[in-house]
């Protein structure tokens, strides 16, 4: 019986706690296959595409598994940025991306 307690427990703790539980994880989920979408279907020749997918596919995959870690989270966008920065038409995309990853917290302020 108290095993039955305890399994509940944990399963009620992830709901709360878990990546399942956290909007920010599923907005930036959402906003990162909206931006994959969008450059799958860019008829743009982009020197960079392959890095830029290979580093949405790794930004993806971190915030499947767990709570990312935010150097992590800006380091991707940066490499992403540099790969399609200059793309106008993934631009809204992208900002998406980046508004997604301030969720996680803000860097921190000059004095």
């Amino acid at each position: 019986m108290e095993d039955a307690v305890v399994v509940e427990q944990l399963q009620k703790y992830r709901r709360v706690t878990g990546v399942d539980g956290d909007p920010r994880v599923q907005e930036l989920r959402g906003a990162v296959a909206r931006l994959r979408r969008q450059l799958a279907v860019l008829p743009a020749e982009l020197p960079d595409r392959a890095a830029a997918d290979d580093e949405l596919a790794a930004l993806d995959a971190m915030v499947s598994h767990g709570l990312p870690e935010v150097p992590r989270l800006r380091r991707s966008l940066l490499l992403i940025a540099g790969a399609v920065g200059s793309v106008s038409a993934l631009s809204p995309a992208l900002t998406e991306v980046r508004e997604r990853i301030d969720c996680f917290g803000e860097l921190p302020r000059a004095r």
